[in-house]
């Protein structure tokens, strides 16, 4: 069954309480980009916005952290609030880590453990970590800004990557994040995808409850 994740970073940042709700009414996640302004150029937000969300969310929060040296600070998200915490190969490239002993790390902190990677990434990449994670998070944009142009080449992508873990007989969830909406949501389905992250297709939508529907194809 496909799953929605509103991301918070498109919704009203002067009045979020009503978001908080419609995503507790319609959605079944709610994401959180974390953005250091290292890894990618831009800066979100943290601890205090995450702590006064997990006040009113009911859904679980899956924090998706855009951030150098992602091991320093896991333990704290979970505090937060994070059930679900995903990182980037690349961090952990830059940090001189192995990916897997982060994900070893989220696990002991109690959460969920994604691996995420940008769209020139190799998705051979994430095969050596299939029997670690309990999610993959392929972005279907480059991280660090909202509003981008969904890239074509991530259905393949998506495929590729099901098809892998079909092989070895080890399923897990694959989460899209990046210019999803009701245009796409069938095909990504369709290609193996089970969570679909969308921003701007929900809270700019007329009706945001309406286009979460409108994405559950399955």
């Amino acid at each position: 069954m496909i799953q929605i994740a509103p991301s918070i970073l498109s919704g009203n940042f002067l009045h979020l309480e009503p978001d908080l709700k419609m995503i507790n009414e319609h959605a079944d996640l709610i994401h959180i980009d974390v953005m250091d302004g290292s890894l990618v150029p831009n800066i979100s937000f943290g601890f205090p916005v995450m702590e006064a969300i997990a006040k009113v969310i009911e859904v679980p929060m899956d924090v998706h952290l855009m951030i150098v040296h992602p091991e320093k600070y896991i333990e704290r998200f979970a505090k937060a609030g994070a059930q679900m915490i995903s990182f980037h190969l690349e961090a952990a490239d830059e940090a001189g880590i192995d990916a897997g002993e982060i994900l070893d790390l989220v696990h002991r902190c109690g959460a969920k453990a994604g691996l995420a990677i940008d769209p020139d990434v190799p998705v051979d990449r994430l095969y050596p970590y299939i029997e670690k994670v309990d999610f993959f998070l392929i972005m279907s944009v480059f991280a660090g800004f909202g509003g981008q142009k969904f890239i074509e080449d991530s259905i393949g992508r998506i495929r590729q990557l099901h098809e892998e873990m079909e092989r070895r007989g080890l399923l897990r969830p694959i989460e899209v994040d990046g210019g999803v909406s009701a245009a796409n949501a069938a095909q990504l389905a369709d290609a193996g995808a089970e969570i679909l992250v969308a921003g701007s297709s929900v809270f700019k939508a007329a009706d945001p409850a309406e286009a979460i529907k409108q994405m559950r194809v399955r």
